[in-house]
């Protein structure tokens, strides 16, 4: 199991976690396909999207892994008129993760992080751990409050 930047900020400060590790399938780098190789409830599995807006800038959102982003719910969320997915291939430049590995946590900056209210519902939710196939489990509340995040309406019904 590699110790990632994410785990030791979460170390570092406390918050406890698990760590899960996966079998990676390049070709299908999914948060279902991670949720199915650890045998997870795809409800509790979040995948972190990176998004910007037009007055906020870059903004985090993480929703089921199942779910599609409704972007309109995101912008009100966010106080914004208006938020766009960023292009994949500024992910890393922004972020400092690949695709498959992007962490709420740990990220270069701390952006505004949203989590789907849905995660509410959930003693323990999944999130990347900041390389593909590594995964922290962890309590919602704890890591909404690490990340100063907030719960809000993000997925299409």
């Amino acid at each position: 199991m590699v110790k990632t930047n994410a785990m030791r900020m979460l170390d570092r400060a406390k918050v406890e976690y698990t760590a899960r590790e996966y079998e990676v399938d390049e070709q299908d780098l999914s948060g279902s396909h991670a949720a199915d190789m650890m045998g997870a409830d795809h409800g509790s599995v979040f995948k972190t999207l990176v998004l910007k807006g037009e007055k906020m800038g870059y903004l985090v959102c993480c929703i089921p892994v199942d779910g599609e982003l409704d972007l309109k719910k995101v912008a009100k969320a966010a106080g914004d008129k208006k938020v766009e997915m960023i292009p994949m291939k500024d992910l890393q430049n922004i972020t400092g993760y690949i695709r498959g590995g992007c962490s709420p946590i740990g990220m270069k900056k701390q952006f505004p992080t949203f989590f789907d209210e849905s995660a509410r519902f959930h003693s323990e939710i999944v999130v990347s751990g900041g390389l593909r196939g590594q995964q922290i489990v962890i309590s919602p509340l704890a890591l909404i409050d690490f990340v100063k995040g907030r719960f809000a309406s993000l997925v299409q019904n």
